[in-house]
């Protein structure tokens, strides 16, 4: 098994020996700060070698630098038809990326799929990014019932997220795009409603031309910062 698979199969590991997440927001185009918010609801995958992050590397790690507009990446879909992401332009996209081993990525499923069908008729997609073996992730799309697109796959998956700016991913992460390619947030963790809701709310402001970029940034952040005020602990 090469390095490559070491930074997938690996992540497993974490499951008994530690989990670490975060919830990083970062508007775009760079006036405004990301809001990052401590979470045990992600699950690391290690850089390298099939070991823990340490309390040292979690502080160390960066927030993503994400990128003004979505970055092109092509990706095999369920039927093994090469799909670039392009192929959903024109609408606004709910990018997740997980693994069949990561439990909070299995807990969101339900969620995503709701969001995928409430959403459709104004233009927005789900689009499910796998970073797994192929056959794992087609059992377990059949087993769950997943019905909204899939990309699959290995490394190029991870340079996906790399171009993210999630160069050390932390499963499950969840990107949020306007009609136009532009990405508005990045959710790393377990998403649920009320975040989804509250960025959702905002990216359509921002296609109906009801809000302005910067206005939308800061909403999300300080939206976000006071549905995490109100959790317990």
């Amino acid at each position: 098994m090469n390095r490559q698979w070491l930074r997938i199969t690996g992540a497993a590991l974490l499951v008994v020996l530690g989990i670490w997440a975060g919830v990083w927001v970062h508007s775009i185009r760079g006036t405004a700060q990301s809001h990052l918010a401590k979470s045990h609801l992600g699950m690391a995958v290690p850089a390298g070698e099939a070991s823990p992050p340490s309390s040292s590397d979690e502080d160390a790690l960066p927030p993503p630098k994400i990128p003004d507009l979505l970055p092109q990446f092509s990706l095999q879909d369920r039927a093994g038809k090469t799909t670039p992401i392009t192929a959903f332009a024109g609408k606004s996209l709910i990018i997740n990326f997980w693994a069949t081993w990561c439990a909070p990525c299995r807990s969101e499923i339900p969620l995503l799929k709701n969001l995928h069908a409430e959403w459709a008729g104004r233009d927005v997609s789900v689009v499910g990014v796998a970073v797994d073996y192929r056959d794992k992730v087609l059992e377990f799309a059949d087993r769950f019932n997943i019905g909204y697109p899939l990309l699959i796959g290995e490394q190029d998956a991870l340079d996906a997220a790399a171009a993210l700016g999630v160069e050390t991913p932390v499963f499950p992460f969840t990107v949020f795009t306007d009609r136009r390619g532009e990405v508005v947030a990045l959710f790393v963790g377990q998403l649920h409603r009320p975040q989804a809701e509250l960025i959702l709310s905002e990216v359509q402001n921002l296609n109906q031309g009801l809000e302005q970029l910067p206005a939308a940034r800061q909403a999300i952040a300080e939206g976000l910062h006071a549905l995490q005020a109100k959790q317990p602990g």
